[in-house]
């Protein structure tokens, strides 16, 4: 038996489908696909952290006697080439996005192709509603998978220490100059293993439920990257948590992202349309479009979100919902341009929680908000961060305000000794608008 163990987004050894399932002859390969990397820009933040992890990975591959065979170039081409090796079968992990579909489609008409699920905790498949169908709503969806959310630990897989590596050129693999990137500066929380990460992060659990909201404060895990890069699993991050006595409501919070994976493979169409069905005439105001992404809309929070984000590829949850909020009520634009803009962004992009948590907030998706609910980022701001600690640290040129203007509406805009840009819409003018739509929509 010779197998090909494809590594994508699962880049570690512990808690490995690969590595339990592999058996004989092993070749371990990494592809930085060319398909996806043409659509980033030259200084994406993702692909510098992507190749650090999978020179991570090669290297602890070797401490176990393995290897990593690193290729850049289309899969398809990769494939027809390793064929070649007398290869019996790939391993791999699965994901439900359209292209990751369509890829594997091409790959299986080369070569065999066995899937695990390996970067999420549920199988799709699987935790149906009685009448066999999927479920829609989260809470019932969470309370059925009581067995195993109210579990001690999640069984963990083991490594198979008897297979050995095929005879193949490990030591030739491409730079990432040779990729066409640049090397970035990431945020201090991505130089960081993801265990120390955890270590960190218990030590904030006790507050967590009531802390996290508060985008100025170090109150999160910082592991999102780290688990949409399988650098640990979610069964391993479920596993350490669940020590702690007041893990519930982190363990919620988990599971929402299998949640949003869940409907994403059961509704693929949502990942292109409303999933609710609603034909809703969005705004198709490009301009301010372009303002949103730039953080140059005039609404303090906004604008300190926007290039905060555009500026390091992160972005707090709460304020996530605040610009999705705000760009779909208050702009009425579309929540799919927003949700490609975050693609493109994004360090820890991942297709299904960002498609589910956008429709979400666009109250158009799987147990979203209502419609009528309409973040006044004002007074979001005003509650989450009262001193304009977040703002100023961003929005230098804001430092000296008085912090009660970022509360207001056009409230830094009555300094006269400061040049920031009018808003670009009157929020309760633009909260009516969006409610009427919806209503006229659903009609």
């Amino acid at each position: 038996m010779r197998q090909i163990l494809w590594f994508r987004r699962d880049l570690r050894v512990e808690d490995s489908a690969l590595l339990e399932n592999a058996k004989d002859e092993v070749l371990p390969i990494f592809i930085f696909d060319k398909n996806i990397l043409g659509k980033l820009p030259k200084d994406d933040k993702r692909v510098t952290f992507i190749y650090k992890s999978v020179l991570s990975l090669k290297s602890k591959l070797k401490n176990l006697g393995l290897d990593l065979a690193i290729f850049y170039g289309e899969p398809k081409e990769i494939f027809s080439k390793l064929k070649k090796l007398e290869i019996d079968e790939i391993l791999c992990s699965i994901d439900f996005d359209s292209y990751a579909k369509k890829r594997d489609k091409e790959i299986e008409e080369l070569l065999p192709l066995r899937r695990f699920i390996d970067s999420f905790i549920l199988n799709p498949q699987e935790h149906l509603k009685s009448d066999g169908t999927p479920y829609k709503v989260f809470t019932p969806f969470y309370k059925s998978l009581n067995t195993i959310t109210q579990a001690d630990s999640i069984a963990l897989r083991k490594r198979n220490k008897t297979i050995t590596l095929v005879d193949f050129d490990y030591k030739n693999f491409p730079t990432l100059e040779g990729l066409g990137f640049e090397e970035s500066i990431l945020p201090e929380s991505l130089y960081k293993e993801p265990l120390e990460l955890l270590s960190l992060f218990s030590l904030k659990l006790e507050n967590y439920q009531e802390n996290r909201d508060y985008f100025h404060k170090d109150a999160t895990s910082k592991l999102s990257v780290h688990l949409r890069f399988g650098l640990i699993s979610p069964s391993m991050v479920f596993n350490y948590i669940k020590r702690f006595s007041n893990s519930e409501f982190f363990i919620r919070e988990l599971f929402w992202r299998e949640f949003y994976n869940y409907i994403l493979f059961h509704f693929p169409n949502s990942q292109a349309e409303n999933f609710n069905g609603l034909d809703i005439k969005w705004n198709e105001n490009e301009e301010n479009f372009i303002k949103w992404c730039e953080g140059y809309t005039g609404v303090p929070i906004i604008d300190a979100a926007m290039k905060h984000l555009n500026e390091t590829g992160t972005m707090h949850n709460r304020l996530r919902m605040i610009v999705a909020s705000f760009l779909t009520k208050n702009l009425f634009i579309d929540w799919k341009k927003g949700e490609e803009y975050f693609a493109l962004k994004l360090l820890d992009y991942e297709a299904s929680s960002n498609i589910g948590s956008w429709q979400w907030g666009a109250s158009t998706g799987a147990d979203a908000a209502p419609y009528f609910r309409v973040f006044n980022p004002y007074s979001q701001s005003k509650k989450f961060d009262e001193k304009g600690i977040f703002i100023k640290s961003v929005l230098k040129e804001l430092k000296d305000i008085e912090t009660k203007l970022f509360h207001i509406e056009n409230g830094v805009q009555s300094n006269l000794f400061v040049n920031y840009p009018k808003a670009i819409v009157d929020i309760n003018f633009s909260r009516k608008r969006a409610i009427e739509k919806f209503k006229e929509a659903k009609k």
